[in-house]
């Protein structure tokens, strides 16, 4: 048995959401469930469509629940055609402006400690000015609006206007290079693109208007863009005019008369958001998301799993890239108020996030592994240094917290308080496994499966394991599985992503085991899928750069597990009379940062010889990452050159 760290007291409990939840579905289904999560787990699995049926209800979503006399799901027999609550509209924008008063609603706080609020009547006035300007522009339902933005309240004015309107959202973060972006925004044609002037990281200013044209003539469907300043800083000059493109700056659209808007329902299933996987074998695909679906994932996760209230103030070190930033932003429709950080979590002071967590009075704070991982080596000695009086919950995300991290936070951070650390994907926008109030927090585990999520673990054979590593699943369908990825004919890339691997069976491609405790214990990723910090990238943004150099004929990229994170490792094999100098090397990892991401860029560059690849010429990540990490490598005889693997073993470059 692993180590108890803490247990939530009889009086936390019973004024916990999950409390409530559970005294109103017992009288509802005359049914006893003791405080104990696992028998109301094994209810919500068994019971799947009355327990979102009777969480719609519970958490009052603003909308139209079928009738009761309707199914509560369309059920099919393809595992991802399952339909919750058919027939039921809503719109996602009523649900997050849940009120409407002068009280704090959104806070802005920069590296540098600029800081400005919104309140909930800011946020509404805003909103409606946002949708005359996107109604004025013939923007209408299932049109894409994109954003390349950084984490600010002006990010989530257009997001919330956008799907007011029924139109659909995409955004990348400025750390995205031109090439990341337009990889991503052209697959979609936006007809509207809302972008900074700039943005700032560790005191660097980079100019983002300046990539504008670019991404413009790769992208011909933007006719209309929008500029937003960013906060605290003097604007960017740029061209006004660009020919056939419409520039309007924010303060423009702020300057309107605000009109009150009526907001129409939409189908349950409508497209809501449109995220991207990583791009690991090619361009990054477009995971469209469904409105009802989310906005009921995201509510129970936030009130049954991390018990936000009306009135807490959450926080979530995240970028709009990434898909944290939904789910920030989706505490929205729990009456909550959110914090947004942009630039370096490590900005002069280490622990930057912990003091801005004390300093607002923050009740959930949602930082990565890493960035614990990082407080441990930089401030072992920082002892409760902040009060953090109103934190209730730390949720930790991105990669696996390790036994140290969990330790840290209970003796460094605060004695009494609920870690939760949380898995799940931008495939799903939302988690598989997270945290509750019922159930102590063990070493290095994740309390327990997602309500009404049956997820287990799958050997290579497709059975259940227990207290053994294998095959994240889950076995029956959820209202926040994908809708579809764009332009994707017949499901063709969608099946392949989830389902071909077992029959029928969600397969999520996280390596993981579950222990007696009921706990999880994520392993890492299970395909070749980049997670250095816990941010999902992909090999083909790195392989793209690397081929643009004569010098190199080819390469290989995987992760290696290295001091409780993953770190990029590039492979690559010279061409004739070339070698791989200090300055070839440094023009390597710009180019790789200019274009990619700063995250992209390796921290190992190891000159090989040749490399494995299948008989059908295809590079095999796979097994170069599994031969560094000494594992047993499967199928050897599908490689046409299994000795190239040799060269990969007991590298002296990677022990340190």
């Amino acid at each position: 048995m692993t180590k108890k760290l803490w247990q939530a007291s009889l009086n936390q409990k019973k004024n916990s959401n999950l409390f409530k939840f559970e005294n109103y579905i017992s009288k509802k289904f005359n049914k006893k469930f003791n405080n104990d999560f696992q028998k109301i787990l094994d209810w919500s699995i068994k019971n799947s469509s009355e327990f979102w049926s009777s969480f719609w209800d519970f958490t009052k979503i603003n909308g139209k629940k079928n009738s009761k006399n309707s199914k509560k799901i369309k059920k099919s027999k393809v595992f991802y055609k399952n339909l919750f609550l058919p027939g039921s509209t809503l719109n996602f924008a009523n649900n997050l402006l849940a009120k409407n008063d002068k009280k704090k609603v959104a806070t802005f706080i920069s590296e540098n400690g600029f800081r400005e609020e919104r309140s909930w009547l800011n946020l509404n006035q805003n909103t409606n000015k946002l949708v005359q300007f996107l109604k004025n522009k013939k923007i209408k339902q299932k049109d894409r609006v994109a954003a390349y933005m950084p984490n600010t309240i002006e990010t989530v004015e257009a997001f919330i206007s956008t799907t007011a309107i029924g139109a659909i959202w995409s955004s990348c973060s400025p750390d995205f290079g031109v090439k990341g972006v337009i990889e991503r925004f052209s697959q979609i044609n936006p007809k509207i693109l809302f972008i900074t002037d700039q943005y700032f990281y560790n005191s660097k200013q980079i100019n983002i208007i300046e990539r504008l044209p670019e991404i413009l003539k790769a992208i011909p469907s933007i006719k209309n863009v929008v500029v937003t300043n960013y906060p605290g800083k003097s604007s960017v000059k740029h061209k006004k005019k660009i020919k056939n493109i419409k520039i309007n700056t924010w303060a423009e659209l702020m300057k309107v008369n605000t009109k009150d808007m009526i907001y129409p329902n939409f189908d349950f299933e409508h497209e809501l958001a449109i995220l991207y996987s990583s791009g690991t074998t090619g361009k990054p695909k477009c995971i469209c998301h469904r409105t009802g679906g989310v906005l009921l994932q995201h509510k129970k996760e936030h009130q049954l799993h991390c018990d936000i209230k009306e009135g807490d103030n959450v926080f979530y070190f995240t970028t709009c890239g990434w898909m944290m930033w939904n789910w920030l932003i989706s505490s929205l429709a729990s009456k909550a108020s959110i914090v947004l950080f942009d630039g370096s979590p490590m900005f002069k002071k280490d622990d930057l996030l912990l003091k801005i967590a004390d300093k607002e009075k923050i009740t959930l704070l949602g930082v990565s592994a890493k960035y614990i991982d990082a407080l441990r080596k930089f401030k072992p000695t920082i002892k409760y240094r902040y009060k953090l009086n109103k934190l209730k919950t730390i949720c930790s995300t991105g990669s696996p917290l390790s036994n140290d991290g969990f330790k840290y936070v209970y003796q460094n951070i605060k004695k009494d308080v609920h870690l939760s650390s949380i898995s799940g994907g931008t495939d799903i926008v939302s988690c598989f496994i997270l945290g509750n109030i019922y159930q102590p927090v063990h070493m290095g585990e994740i309390q327990n499966k997602g309500l009404a999520l049956n997820v287990d673990i799958f050997n290579d054979k497709g059975k259940p394991i227990k207290n053994s590593k294998g095959e994240l699943v889950c076995k029956n369908p959820f209202p926040s599985m994908p809708l579809k990825f764009w332009n994707d004919k017949k499901d063709k890339k969608f099946k392949e992503a989830y389902f071909n691997r077992f029959s029928n069976v969600w397969h999520h491609g996280d390596f993981a085991e579950i222990k007696k405790t009921k706990g999880f214990i994520i392993h890492g990723r299970s395909d070749t899928t980049l997670n250095p910090g816990g941010v999902r990238l992909g090999t083909a943004e790195i392989y793209s750069e690397v081929e643009k150099f004569k010098e190199i004929k080819e390469s290989i990229v995987v992760g290696q597990s290295w001091d409780n994170d993953v770190r990029i490792v590039l492979f690559i094999v010279m061409n004739a009379k070339f070698f791989l100098t200090e300055d070839l090397l440094k023009k390597i990892k710009i180019q790789i940062r200019k274009n990619a991401s700063p995250r992209h860029v390796p921290s190992k560059v190891i000159v090989v010889k040749d490399i494995p690849r299948t008989k059908s010429g295809k590079i095999v990540e796979l097994a170069v990452k599994n031969t560094i990490e000494g594992n047993n490598i499967k199928n050897e005889e599908a490689l046409a050159n299994p000795k190239a693997l040799e060269q990969f073993k007991g590298l002296k470059e990677l022990s340190i």
